[in-house]
C-alpha cells in the first residue's frame, strides 16, 4: 500500500489503507505500507497485527502530499520492493503524489498494480483539469482500478473498474447509553436519558478538516442562521486546517462562544467521543467520494445531515439521513427539517448503530478486494473475474497475469495525447533507464531479504463471489 496520507495523521483515507492492511494480513497476505516521514516518525515502525509501515523521508509542499520528484523515488522504492518480496502495489489517492511515482514504478519493475481513488475531483477548473492528464497518465498502465468518477476523469475501460465501498469498525462507535455516567475527557455534556422536549438542548457536531472542498465556508454561512433559527441548539466542531480562522471570527463576530465549541485537532480513537456528545451529524462537504464519517456518526446514533454531492446519496439509506443542496439557504432548511423531527421523536436513531453494523464490514472490503488481486494476477478465470461482460474485455484482459513490454507499454501511453503522450513516453524511457542502471549498480542478489512477520494461517476460502 503506497500513499502520501498514512497514520498518524487522522483521515478517512488512513483508516481506509490501515483497516484493509489488517484484514487482509488476517486472510494470510503480506502487507507493508510506504508513506512520507511525519516529524519524528521516521523509518521503519510496526503497527498492530503486524502492519510494516516504511516512513521515507521526502519534503511536503501541500496537504500532507509530498513534493513530485518523478525519479528520485525510484531507487529506494525498489530497495524497499525487492526486500520485502512485494508482488502488487496497490495506490491510495489521487493528490498523493507517492501513489503516482509508485504505480508508474510498479509497472517498470513488472509489478502487478491497483489503484484506489479517495476524492471526487471535477472536469472544469484548471486544478481539475491538471489533475485528470496526470492520472490519465498514470493509470494508462495500470491493472485495476477502485473507485467512483474516474472512469471518466481517466478515461478507463469500465471492466478494469471495480466500485469497493469503505467500512468503519462499528465496535469502535457504539452510541452512549443513557444515562451513562462518563469520565471521558470529551464527553461534557451527557445526553438527557429521555426523548427532546421542546426545551432541551440539541447539539450538532461537525468533525472533519476545515478545508475549502470540505465545506467550511458553508458551514461558517449557516450557522449563525441556524441557531437564530433555533435558540436551543450548540455545535461541537473537532478538526484543524486553515479554515478554522474563518470560524473563529464568526463566533467572535456573532458572540456565540457559549453556542459554538471548537476542539480543535482530534485523534481519530476520540472522535467517537466527540459524536456521542450530539444529536445531528452536520456535513457540508463540497466533493466528496465517500464520507466514511457520515457512516461512523450513524453508528453513533446520530442523525446525518448532508450535501448531495459525490457518492455521499448512496452510502446511508434515507431514514438515516436528510440531504441539501451544497448551498446556505438549502443547508440551514436541511438541518431546520432535522431537528424538527427529532424534537417531534420521528426519528429512531438508537437502531442505527446495529442497522450501519450489517451494512458495512472491512471483512467484506478485504474479500472483494483480495478478489481483485486474484483477477489482475491470473488465479481465477476471465469468466470469474469479468462475468458476463467477458467477451468484451478490452487490451488490459489479454495481459492478465503477464508482464507488458516497453514497447507496449508507451503505446498505451502515447494514447493520452498529441503533446502529453510523446511527454508521458520520454518520463516512462527514463523511469526504464533507471530501473536498468539499478539493476546493474545494485543487483537484486546484493539486498538482503527482510524477515517476514509472523502470520496466523490463512482461513479457509470462501464460496461468495463478489462482483
Amino acid at each position: 500500500m503506497v500513499c502520501d496520507f498514512f497514520y498518524p495523521q487522522p483521515g478517512g483515507v488512513e483508516s481506509h489503507i490501515y483497516q484493509l492492511a489488517t484484514k487482509l494480513i488476517d486472510r494470510g497476505h503480506k502487507v507493508i505500507v510506504i508513506t512520507h516521514a511525519y516529524k519524528d516518525r521516521k523509518g521503519i515502525r510496526y503497527l498492530t497485527n503486524g502492519v510494516k509501515v516504511f516512513h521515507v523521508p521526502f519534503f511536503i509542499i501541500y496537504r500532507s502530499s509530498t513534493f513530485p520528484t518523478v525519479f528520485s523515488f525510484f531507487p529506494l522504492f525498489r530497495n524497499i520492493i525487492i526486500r520485502e518480496r512485494i508482488e502488487i502495489v496497490h495506490g491510495h489517492a489521487t493528490m498523493s503524489t507517492l501513489c503516482q511515482e509508485a504505480i508508474l514504478h510498479g509497472r517498470t519493475m513488472g509489478l502487478r498494480t491497483v489503484f484506489t481513488d479517495h476524492s471526487l475531483v471535477g472536469f472544469a477548473d484548471t486544478g481539475s483539469i491538471l489533475t485528470n492528464k496526470l492520472l490519465k497518465f498514470t493509470l494508462s498502465d495500470v491493472d485495476h482500478v477502485i473507485c467512483e468518477n474516474t472512469v471518466l476523469r481517466a478515461a478507463l475501460d469500465p471492466l478494469m473498474v471495480s466500485v469497493i465501498p469503505n467500512a468503519v469498525v462499528s465496535e469502535d462507535f457504539k452510541p452512549l447509553p443513557r444515562p451513562e455516567p462518563s469520565s471521558l475527557p470529551f464527553i461534557q455534556h451527557p445526553l438527557p436519558a429521555h426523548p427532546l422536549g421542546p426545551n432541551d438542548i440539541l447539539t450538532i457536531v461537525v468533525v472533519s478538516r476545515l478545508f475549502y472542498n470540505k465545506g467550511t465556508d458553508l458551514l461558517t454561512a449557516a450557522i449563525p442562521r441556524i441557531l437564530e433559527n433555533h435558540p436551543n441548539t450548540r455545535f461541537i466542531i473537532a478538526g484543524s486546517g486553515p479554515k478554522a480562522i474563518d470560524l473563529q471570527q464568526m463566533i467572535e463576530q456573532n458572540v456565540l462562544q457559549d453556542k459554538v465549541d471548537m476542539l480543535g485537532p482530534v485523534r481519530h480513537e476520540n472522535v467517537r467521543d466527540v459524536m456521542v456528545q450530539g444529536h445531528i451529524y452536520l456535513h457540508p462537504s463540497l466533493t466528496e467520494a465517500f464520507g466514511t464519517v457520515i457512516v461512523e456518526a450513524a453508528s453513533c446514533g446520530l442523525y446525518v445531515v448532508c450535501t448531495a454531492v459525490g457518492g455521499i446519496p448512496e452510502v446511508l439509506p434515507s431514514h438515516m439521513t436528510i440531504f441539501a443542496k451544497p448551498e446556505e439557504n438549502d443547508l440551514v432548511a436541511a438541518t431546520g427539517r432535522a431537528i424538527a423531527a427529532l424534537r417531534a421523536n420521528k426519528v429512531r436513531t438508537e437502531k442505527f448503530h446495529e442497522q450501519v453494523k450489517a451494512m458495512y464490514s472491512w471483512t467484506d472490503v478485504a474479500k472483494r478486494t483480495e478478489r481483485v488481486y486474484r483477477g489482475i494476477s491470473g488465479d481465477i478465470t476471465e469468466e470469474e473475474f469479468y462475468g458476463a461482460d467477458v467477451g468484451n474485455a478490452s487490451h488490459w484482459s489479454a495481459t492478465r497475469g503477464r508482464n507488458l513490454s516497453l514497447i507496449d507499454r508507451l503505446k498505451r501511453y502515447y494514447g493520452c495525447g498529441v503533446w502529453a503522450g510523446k511527454l508521458f513516453c520520454l518520463c516512462v524511457v527514463i523511469d526504464y533507464l533507471i530501473f536498468v542502471f539499478c539493476e546493474w549498480w545494485w543487483p537484486k542478489d546484493r539486498i538482503d531479504i527482510a524477515r517476514d512477520w509472523p502470520r496466523k494461517p490463512p482461513p479457509p476460502s470462501d464460496e461468495d463471489e463478489y462482483s
